[in-house]
């Protein structure tokens, strides 16, 4: 394999020093709002985000408030992407059907989908307003039917946003909270005097709330590892370096570390790709973030086949995949790691992002070997049940269960299946078990 990189982005041990900083100011932050709750999430809004309301939970005035404040234009274009993002989680849950099945006479094994009881939903709000995320994440909980949806956002440029306000509104949120990062989630996935704890905790974030997630897995869910968005371009010369420029640099200015990266097997479009980089960040508004994430997450890639490509795309496993090639299908098909697909130059990631229906809370640092995105089927817990109906069935699965315990030594599992036998069953003989001997 051939593959040749004309730019690099930062080295691998940086980026651990990075994280290791990362991870001990979070917990740190995690052990003080579990010792001292609501005083601590307040000392640190007002540290990091300047803000020290009377109480974080928005009031129905508030929440009216802010509905009003948006133009009939604004409010329409919210209710045009909700209105995309709902058909497609609500497709999704009928996609997803419950089973029972007989296995065997008087033997019913089934599972039922079960949403979470109590969800929380993070969204991104101090550099850029993310109102997208709310739809992301509250109205697909809402979908599946979760019971109780708190979703909070920090305030953008010292107050409540009114556009996020309003789309969690629309969405069904029963809690909003103007409160923003580890603060945020450590509050909803602890609980504080004032803020009952959640079930799960979901939503993209920056390095911090993502390592805060990781950090309270196990004491609460979480949708997936979500830290800053990558974007993976695969192109060849089907396409020109001003499209693949603008693909880079529009998930770029997300923040200034994240990954973005053409994978192609032309040098030619490679370096006219790199040209017009740099062209735009001279015209781009959000130059100033988007250029630190181009020197120092930026890559790229050039191989000399297809399947070199294909290859190297699995290994990178990115968030977001653009392709635009003679071969769009092919790549579609045939790659495995990847958070979500953006077939062909019509599309892009912005769309995905906002807009078109899919949902845009993806895998990132190669989670997407082993998991997919933000979906309906999350917030649903997938339980099985067992039912044993007739004397006979009970009888001769107590037979089967008893010798198998018997196997293993476990003489209290086996009478559980012995007494059953015992009880329901017609033959002279029944399983027993040989008493498992003393340990030294």
């Amino acid at each position: 394999m051939t593959i040749r990189y004309l730019k690099r982005g930062k080295d691998a041990q940086a980026k651990s020093e990075a994280d290791a900083k990362v991870r001990a100011t979070v917990e740190g932050i995690l052990k003080d709002i579990e010792a001292r709750g609501d005083e601590a999430v307040r000392e640190y809004s007002k540290k990091f985000d300047n803000w020290e309301p009377a109480d974080f939970r928005l009031s129905q005035a508030d929440i009216e408030k802010a509905v009003k404040s948006l133009s009939a234009r604004e409010t329409e274009d919210i209710q045009f992407a909700q209105k995309q993002i709902r058909k497609f989680a609500t497709a999704q849950l009928h996609s997803m059907k419950e089973v029972e099945i007989e296995t065997m006479p008087g033997v019913i094994l089934g599972h039922k989908h079960v949403p979470m009881s109590a969800v929380g939903c993070y969204v991104p709000g101090g550099k850029y307003p993310m109102i997208a995320s709310a739809h992301m994440s509250v109205l697909t909980a809402k979908v599946a039917g979760v019971k109780r949806i708190v979703s909070t956002a920090p305030t953008f440029q010292g107050a409540p946003h009114p556009a996020i306000v309003t789309a969690m509104h629309f969405a069904g949120a029963d809690e909003i909270l103007t409160l923003g990062g580890v603060q945020a989630v450590a509050a909803m996935a602890i609980g504080t005097q004032s803020i009952k704890p959640v079930d799960m905790l979901v939503g993209p974030g920056n390095m911090f709330v993502a390592e805060a997630k990781r950090q309270l897995f196990g004491r609460v869910g979480i949708d997936l590892f979500a830290g800053p968005t990558e974007t993976l371009v695969i192109a060849d010369e089907t396409v020109d370096g001003e499209i693949c420029a603008v693909d880079l640099l529009g998930q770029g200015e997300h923040g200034p570390t994240s990954p973005v990266v053409l994978l192609t097997n032309s040098e030619k479009l490679a370096k006219e790709t790199i040209a017009e980089v740099e062209r735009q960040l001279k015209i781009l508004p959000t130059a100033g973030i988007a250029a630190l994430s181009w020197a120092e997450f930026g890559e790229v890639i050039v191989c000399d086949t297809y399947e070199e490509m294909l290859a190297m795309a699995d290994e990178l496993a990115s968030e977001h995949v653009q392709i635009m090639t003679s071969r769009d299908d092919w790549f579609a098909t045939h790659m495995q790691n990847y958070g979500a697909h953006f077939i062909g130059p019509r599309t892009n990631v912005a769309y995905g992002d906002k807009v078109i229906g899919t949902n845009h809370t993806l895998p990132t640092n190669k989670a997407a070997r082993y998991t997919g995105g933000l979906w309906v089927g999350k917030f649903l817990k997938t339980c099985t049940y067992q039912k044993v109906t007739t004397n006979e069935a009970s009888a001769l699965i107590g037979e089967y269960c008893s010798r198998l315990c018997h196997m293993e030594n476990f003489a209290g599992h086996g009478e559980q299946a012995n007494i059953r036998v015992r009880r329901y069953g017609t033959r002279d003989e029944v399983p027993w078990y040989e008493p498992v001997p003393a340990l030294a």
